[in-house]
């Protein structure tokens, strides 16, 4: 029952959900003891509702958000409780009493105070607000940007000065309690002082040195950069915050590129996901300015996502722009007639440029490029089974299989996810399996964010892995290396307390302005946290037995590291398959959606080396056969000609395929616009030539002024 009431309430815990409940349920009683009257009673609810109010500000709930539709916002709640107050002092026969007076008069002026708190704090986020953020670009040597005001004075500013009323409310009902004045009249002066002080304390950052400089000042100083960085190609990305991974996973081939890179965002949100880099960053979230930098140096565009704000950067001409998505599988998405827009289209191998084909959105297989994947570079190849125990069997290391499902998706299409129909079938027979295997769970981070279904199942399967995973534990033919796991704990903890002072030092900013200023990354520790992260995920699969059922949820470990301790796959048609296919091991996909092996296979190219898996998983046998022993596998070559077709070859490396295909791009542009401004001088010569033939030619005579008025005569 308390489940469904979470549910239905949309909070996220019973803890919660008791803190809205004590919110709701507190101001009615507030009123009962003032009209009893009670102030040990007052007082002790009154406890209680700024708690639970305080509480539910710091969990973020949403029902904080509905109170505020309804006119039942932050300020109201305060103002409520101070009135229930004074009707608790007239009730106390104390409304001719100075106190009385001096509390209504506090009240007035302390609501009084909000506006201009609430305005100051507003203009100054506003006037902090950068037209362009950046990160990895010197603006402080061109424009002067002012440090943050502290962060105690704009973070929760609206709670901050409205629990200021804590003095005035504790000082009155001690006095309305012990029958002396002076602790409600010293409540009350601390209560106004300290708001007054509060609003003079933010004045300073709304005038003179403490403001950042004005719009044009700043986008000029962006077009300085510009200029002496002449920029060639650029990564264009909008998205919602969900979608930052979209724009990560392209950062380290950026670092790659042998021409001048950049990065454009639309949306600050992305800016502030975004993953480390050492890449020029932009955030441009006005449409006008974007269109007014100065980009003409880039050659190349590139674009992660077909989304509608891309239109404020395929209007320029000078540049080639490109599409290169976020993944490739066989989802509509992969073929969209969007895709029209641009001069080329990038796909990963041949089966990028077959789908384009089969779909006939508009894309010609001329303006198709083949460049494979540069982010697979650390997904390793398989080489079978390790021999040996490994903290596992007696006799042999226990297999790993991954079940990485992919999300549920907006249009409700069983086929899109197998976690709803078939997840609990496939790992209840993987952690059933005989020999064992381990499980490795690792569902989509938006799995469930759309369907309660989903969500449920991938509940179940949670509490399923973890169940396996405590019963393994007290098996006794897996036994633990105690102190190898000590050990991986050891540096696990060294390593995270490093990466955790390299990443703050100067890593916290106190807003966007100041994170412009000083954005810029430190490439030595750049280098030294990407080193570390390498060295956490090794100690990390050290830390656990390798027997271990665990599931994974997060950025760390990241896909590929699964995919790297893994020997086989169970996932769904999306850009997971093709990427697993990388490493040459087993793999099964379910046909969640019912088609049947043979029409799944015919309409998803990813399949076709693949186990199909019913809803049921009853074929799940056969990829642990193939993983068991390799030499009986009978797709392995299947997997090998389906890699190159989906990845393209081996070599030469995928990078170098990107670099080249960028290169040549660029020519295209070069070649382009050389050829426009020849066309151009020509059309301008023709006028001038033009102009001095008409010049040169014998114009009709002028009549006389008197042959004129002749005329007009007649």
């Amino acid at each position: 029952m308390i489940s469904t009431a979470i549910r239905v309430a949309r909070v996220g815990s019973a803890a919660e959900l008791a803190a809205a409940a004590l919110v709701m349920l507190g101001f009615p009683a507030l009123m009962l003891a003032a009209l009893v009257p009670s102030v040990p009673a007052f007082a002790a609810l009154a406890a209680v509702t700024y708690l639970a109010d305080h509480y539910l500000h710091r969990k973020g709930s949403y029902l904080i958000n509905r109170l505020s539709k309804v006119r039942a916002g932050l300020s109201i709640r305060f103002l409520i409780r101070q009135l229930l107050l004074v009707l608790l002092l007239a009730r106390l026969s104390l409304s001719d009493d100075l106190l009385f007076y001096g509390a209504v008069a506090c009240f007035i002026a302390f609501y009084g105070l909000q506006a201009p708190h609430g305005a100051l704090v507003t203009l100054i986020r506003n006037r902090r607000r950068m037209p362009v953020a950046t990160r990895n670009i010197d603006l402080k040597s061109r424009i002067r940007i002012p440090d943050a005001p502290p962060r105690g004075l704009l973070h929760r500013s609206a709670e901050k000065m409205l629990h200021l009323d804590l003095f005035a409310v504790a000082g009155i009902l001690l006095s309305a309690e012990l029958g002396s004045a002076g602790f409600g009249f010293l409540g009350i002066g601390l209560t106004v002082g300290g708001g007054t002080g509060y609003v003079l304390r933010l004045l300073p950052y709304v005038r003179g040195r403490r403001t950042p400089p004005r719009a044009d000042v700043v986008l000029a100083a962006v077009d300085d950069w510009l200029a002496a960085y002449k920029p060639e190609t650029v990564l264009y990305f909008s998205g919602s915050k969900d979608s930052a991974y979209q724009v990560n996973m392209w950062l380290e081939t950026m670092e790659q590129l042998d021409t001048r890179p950049l990065i454009i965002l639309r949306e600050r949100v992305i800016l502030n996901n975004l993953a480390p880099t050492t890449v020029p960053v932009i955030c441009v979230p006005g449409g006008v300015h974007l269109m007014n930098l100065d980009l003409s140096t880039v050659r190349v565009a590139l674009y992660a996502a077909n989304v509608g704000k891309n239109i404020h950067l395929l209007r320029v001409p000078t540049m080639k722009h490109v599409f290169i998505g976020h993944g490739d599988s066989d989802k509509l998405a992969s073929v969209n007639p969007y895709s029209k827009v641009y001069d080329e289209v990038w796909t990963a191998g041949r089966a990028g440029r077959d789908r384009y084909a089969i779909a006939d959105v508009g894309v010609r297989d001329d303006d198709i490029v083949e460049v494979g994947r540069p982010q697979l570079a650390p997904i390793q190849s398989w080489q079978g089974v390790p021999e040996g125990p490994r903290g596992g069997a007696a006799d042999e290391r226990c297999p790993t299989v991954l079940y990485a499902p992919t999300w549920e998706g907006w249009d409700g299409n069983p086929g899109n996810t197998s976690i709803v129909l078939a997840g609990e079938n496939i790992v209840k027979k993987l952690v059933a399996a005989d020999p064992p295997v381990r499980v490795l769970y690792k569902p989509h981070p938006f799995t469930g964010t759309v369907s309660k279904d989903a969500k449920a199942a991938h509940q179940r399967i949670t509490a399923l892995v973890e169940k396996a995973a405590a019963e393994r534990a007290t098996d006794p033919r897996f036994v633990a290396d105690k102190a190898a796991q000590a050990e991986a704990a050891s540096d696990l903890a060294r390593i995270e307390a490093r990466i955790a002072e390299l990443t703050g030092k100067g890593g916290a900013r106190g807003d966007e302005a100041e994170a412009t200023r000083d954005g810029i990354v430190d490439v030595h520790r750049h280098e030294e946290i990407a080193r570390l992260r390498a060295e956490w995920n090794e100690a990390y699969w050290r830390s656990f037995p390798s027997y271990e059922h665990r599931v994974i949820t997060g950025a760390e470990p990241r896909l590929y590291d699964c995919f790297n301790v893994s020997d086989a796959m169970v996932s769904d048609i999306s850009s997971v398959v093709s990427d697993f296919i990388a490493s040459g091991k087993p793999y099964a996909v379910t046909d969640s959606g019912e088609l049947g092996a043979e029409e799944f296979k015919r309409q998803n190219t990813a399949v076709r080396a693949a186990v199909i898996l019913s809803n049921s998983a009853a074929e799940l046998g056969g990829l642990l056969d193939a993983v068991r022993d390799p030499s009986a596998d009978p797709l392995a070559d299947a997997r090998k000609e389906l890699k190159q077709y989906l990845l393209g070859p081996d070599e030469p490396k995928s990078i170098d395929q990107f670099n080249a295909a960028v290169a040549d791009l660029a020519l295209k542009a070069e070649a382009r616009n050389v050829g426009q401004q020849s066309r151009l001088g020509a059309a301008n010569a023709d006028v001038a030539e033009a102009a001095e033939l008409t010049n040169a030619v014998p114009g009709q005579r002028t009549a006389s002024a008197g042959e004129t008025d002749g005329v007009n005569a007649v």
